[in-house]
């Protein structure tokens, strides 16, 4: 199909949902979606919010090309009658393509929500240079007991949310020391961060199990340095766009390490201007070219999210260290007030993008 673009600028917005799936209310709709549009017509803006299907696809491209403006897809990862995520990103690449902007574009989602992503920002400032990502399982059957030999490890899979598939990695009966070889028999604390249940496996055993994560379209392993004061807790900085706006502190449960609610942690939010995290949130403001520049090089995704562990620096300081990004399909549901600036983002990224063009 030869797209074409808006025929006009109507200040629209279109937001793709999909029916079904646990994250809709009995309207059908997300949480967080009608306060979008809500707000953007208190800014003079259009919305429609439309539903996708394989189906429908030719139709909704081609009112999308006839009035929107720009577009946000709002579809959780998952499985949805009628839906294939494939034909639904393509959908997306050809409208930003032929002039559509995509607030969220489907690259950048992949690139921003990718486990490896860790690995292209390692040598930034809130980086973790001690991070590696296996591909082949070669290389992680070669490459990870040496690893282990010389600290703790955190190995993280590319698919799965709440922990799963995440497993802190540590001797049981042994310690390290210069030139160790371990073999395929020593034993290995192993702890899941979904449920804080640690497992009993010898390193061979493990190192296998773990080669289901490898397999599959995206399939990978992050290997990086174990970073004890987890027990601290997670900071998580909720971003509109290239602004921080809330703080999550997701604290474990005492002598814990997983941050999940369901393992009991406790959360606290604070305002991004909290002058408690003005050190994170500067030194990430300060990071965010970078990111942009080494994840795609397109436009930041309009609603994100960045988790950060604090580690020691060199002079003995704290150092918040990135463990995790998420760009699919971020919600809100709980601080429904931040449409309003989800609202004037929107305005003013796709104002800019439309005297870029004029």
């Amino acid at each position: 199909m030869e797209l074409q673009g808006p025929v006009s600028f109507a200040n629209e917005v279109v937001i793709f949902e999909v029916q079904g799936g646990s994250d809709k209310g009995l309207d059908g709709h997300r949480a967080d979606t009608l306060p979008i549009v809500a707000a953007l017509q208190q800014r003079g803006w259009d919305a429609d919010v439309l539903f996708y299907s394989d189906a429908d696809r030719a139709q909704l491209t081609a009112h999308c090309l006839a009035t929107a403006d720009a577009f946000l897809m709002r579809v959780n990862p998952g499985s949805y009658e009628g839906f294939t995520e494939a034909a639904f990103l393509a959908m997306g690449r050809e409208l930003h393509a032929a002039g559509v902007h995509a607030l969220q574009h489907p690259d950048v989602m992949m690139q921003y929500g990718t486990k490896d992503s860790l690995v292209k920002l390692r040598h930034l400032q809130t980086g973790l240079m001690d991070t590696e990502c296996y591909y082949q399982a070669a290389d992680f059957l070669q490459d990870f007991p040496q690893h282990l030999a010389q600290s703790d490890r955190v190995l993280k899979q590319n698919r799965g949310s709440a922990g799963e598939g995440i497993w802190v990695v540590r001797p049981h009966g042994w310690e390290r020391c210069r030139g160790v070889h371990l073999a395929a028999d020593v034993l290995v604390d192993c702890t899941e961060m979904k449920d804080n249940v640690t497992h009993l496996y010898s390193l061979g055993d493990f190192m296998q199990m773990c080669l289901q994560y490898l397999e599959g379209e995206n399939g990978l392993l992050v290997d990086q340095r174990f970073l004890p004061r987890i027990v601290e807790g997670e900071v998580r900085v909720l971003m509109i766009y290239d602004r921080p706006v809330t703080i999550v502190h997701k604290r474990p449960a005492e002598g814990q390490l997983s941050a999940t609610l369901f393992s009991g942690a406790r959360y606290t939010y604070d305002d991004a201007s909290d002058p408690k995290w003005q050190r994170l949130v500067s030194t990430w403001l300060e990071a965010l070219p970078k990111v942009r520049e080494n994840l795609s090089g397109l436009d930041y995704p309009l609603i994100w999210t960045a988790d950060f562990i604090l580690d020691v620096d060199e002079a003995g300081g704290d150092a918040y260290r990135l463990g995790e990004l998420n760009a699919s399909c971020v919600g809100f549901t709980t601080h429904l007030e931040l449409a309003e600036l989800v609202a004037d983002a929107i305005v003013s990224v796709v104002s800019s993008k439309k005297a870029q063009m004029a």
